[in-house]
């Protein structure tokens, strides 16, 4: 879009927030399913010429299809962490069989999302120290929502 001839007298700032309203409308419009006109409606508050606004109309009416389907596939809930497991990996040796005696983490996470069910687990390794600073961070966080849900 920068790239565009007949916009290269926008401010590339300007042009960047366009985009990004114009992506959030048609976002917004596919998830609350919206039909014509309650769009038309929204894009006259917003003092958009008649012209514009079927030509958007148009548009949109031609992807909606598309649209759903791809925000169907997003999903609406991030996953659901309902158990952890963790066991202790001592590394003895490297690939160049050289001695590193260097103790990792293996933690797995049991996730499931709310709108399919199940999904795959996510699992990682970490050494002691990032083991205790996201054991430090998950505290943090649920002091922040314990204060939160006491006001």
């Amino acid at each position: 879009v920068l790239d565009d001839p007949d916009l290269k007298d926008i401010d590339p700032t300007v042009l960047k927030h366009c985009h990004a309203a114009a992506a959030t409308c048609i976002l917004e419009a596919g998830k609350h399913q919206a039909d014509i006109s309650a769009i038309s409606t929204c894009l006259e508050d917003c003092k958009l010429d008649k012209e514009r606004i079927e030509q958007f109309c148009t548009e949109y009416q031609k992807n909606k299809d598309a649209l759903e389907i791809l925000l169907g596939s997003i999903g609406r809930s991030p996953v659901h962490i309902t158990d952890v497991s963790w066991r202790l990996e001592y590394q003895i040796k490297n690939n160049q069989l050289h001695k590193t005696y260097q103790p990792s983490y293996l933690v797995t996470l049991n996730v499931e999302k709310s709108d399919s069910g199940s999904h795959p687990d996510v699992s990682f390794s970490c050494t002691m120290e990032q083991l205790q600073d996201l054991v430090g961070k998950l505290k943090d966080a649920a002091k922040s929502l314990e204060r939160a849900t006491q006001m």
